[in-house]
């Protein structure tokens, strides 16, 4: 007792540090500290660029966003994997990550040939005939992605969860400075998209080197090593998870372009983008979320307090915003987005409260993605089919539009959670 007594007591960081929770909000920061940084990484490159320049920029990212969902989700069943030790034991994963890593390397290669062969007609197809080496670029920055991906999916399911935060940052800062740099050396366009599967070979390197502390060298154990198609082959459930998500996420601004006046419809997508940095929140929290459920599952314990926990992380978070966008929406508009994008004003509590349901949906979705669960889709889908139509069928303005947006979100959130938290019941009384 009395070594106890004299021992030195830990400080509040310190415990903040250690606890689950401030694990979470630590991820939850560094998605947010990213988010920030594509915001500035936005304003920086319009003003650089021009509108039509950076109109350019913004459909080669949006073509690769397309593949983004792929490397999440390869991600999400890369951390399950760990955590349930189908990986191996740490020692042993380092020499499945790096047979995954060679049949990515030798992708990049071929695809990087096949992209730069093929760049005027990708450019063609995605209508950025004036940037043909930017278009050749998004594929094989979707292979970077993927490696990316599987990295931090590893060091989740080995619950490293510093090395992923520290990397989201990274990640962010290098493609704004990789991309000012390329810039500046006169590639223009170009040079902004090549930023980024730049920014994502530095930050691949990085977490190479803390696996290989983390795990030590490869070690050959004689088992069969997990292998990559069949982990790809195996994850269809986030993979299709995280489509209808994102899906629900853009859908509406999408429709608001046919459905909405230019001027309200561009105002509009500006109070759409205010919005979701909600969800984003809600990424960086899923990053602790996934293993940690899916270990307390497979130990037969309750995993029902990680989802809670997580859920009450992303509300204190998201009810600052909910207050801000609620008390001072024309301000927040005019602060970000400038004079002329300030007509959805109206509509910011709306699609704010509507982010927040949905990134609700989002953590429950990786809950039951933790437990195995499947039956989320068919609620998520039925939705994502509904919304277009019903978004399409109205006629009323910026702020009923924002509405029945939110109207939709509440039956997503509800429904999905509704199966989440019944999900532990039904598996607690099978086991008993």
């Amino acid at each position: 007792m009395q070594s106890t007594i004299e021992a030195e007591r830990p400080g509040l960081r310190e415990t903040l540090r250690r606890s689950e929770s401030g694990k979470a909000a630590g991820l939850a920061a560094a998605t947010l500290v990213n988010n920030a940084i594509q915001l500035v990484f936005t304003v920086v490159f319009t003003r650089l660029l021009g509108a039509t320049g950076y109109g350019t920029l913004a459909a080669l990212v949006s073509a690769f966003l397309i593949l983004l969902v792929a490397g999440q989700s390869v991600q999400v069943a890369a951390a399950r994997e760990a955590a349930l030790d189908r990986l191996g034991h740490p020692e042993a994963v380092r020499a499945t990550l790096r047979s995954w890593m060679h049949r990515l390397l030798v992708a990049l290669v071929v695809l990087t040939a096949a992209s730069v062969l093929l760049r005027d007609q990708v450019a063609a197809a995605i209508g950025v005939d004036e940037a043909p080496w930017g278009a050749a670029a998004i594929i094989p920055t979707g292979v970077l992605w993927m490696l990316l991906s599987l990295q931090r999916g590893a060091l989740q399911g080995l619950r490293a969860y510093a090395p992923v935060g520290v990397s989201i940052v990274l990640e962010g800062l290098g493609r704004l400075l990789c991309a000012l740099a390329l810039v500046g050396a006169g590639l223009g366009v170009t040079g902004a998209m090549l930023g980024t599967p730049l920014a994502f070979a530095f930050v691949a390197v990085g977490l190479e080197m803390v696996l290989h502390k983390r795990t030590g060298p490869i070690v050959r154990t004689g088992a069969p090593v997990r292998s990559l198609r069949g982990l790809i082959g195996d994850g269809w459930v986030p993979i299709v998870g995280l489509f209808l998500l994102a899906a629900l996420q853009n859908m509406d601004v999408i429709v608001a372009k046919h459905r909405l006046p230019d001027d309200a419809a561009g105002s509009y997508a500006a109070a759409a983008v205010a919005a979701k940095s909600v969800v984003w929140i809600a990424i960086g929290i899923g990053l602790h979320l996934l293993p940690e459920a899916t270990r307390r599952s497979a130990a037969g314990l309750d995993p029902r307090p990680v989802l809670l926990r997580a859920l009450a992380i992303l509300v204190g978070i998201a009810a600052p915003a909910l207050l801000i966008f609620a008390a001072a929406p024309k301000l927040l508009l005019r602060l970000a987005f400038g004079p002329d994008l300030t007509l959805a004003a109206g509509a910011l509590i709306f699609l704010g409260a509507a982010m927040t349901l949905l990134a609700v949906a989002y953590l429950t979705v990786q809950y039951m993605v933790a437990l195995g669960e499947t039956r989320f889709l068919w609620v998520l889908g039925v939705v994502a089919l509904c919304e277009p139509v019903l978004l399409s069928a109205t006629s009323l303005g910026v702020v009923g539009f924002a509405g029945i947006v939110f109207g939709v979100q509440c039956v997503v959130a509800s429904s999905v959670l509704a199966l989440g938290l019944r999900a532990r019941r039904v598996r607690a009384a099978e086991a008993a």
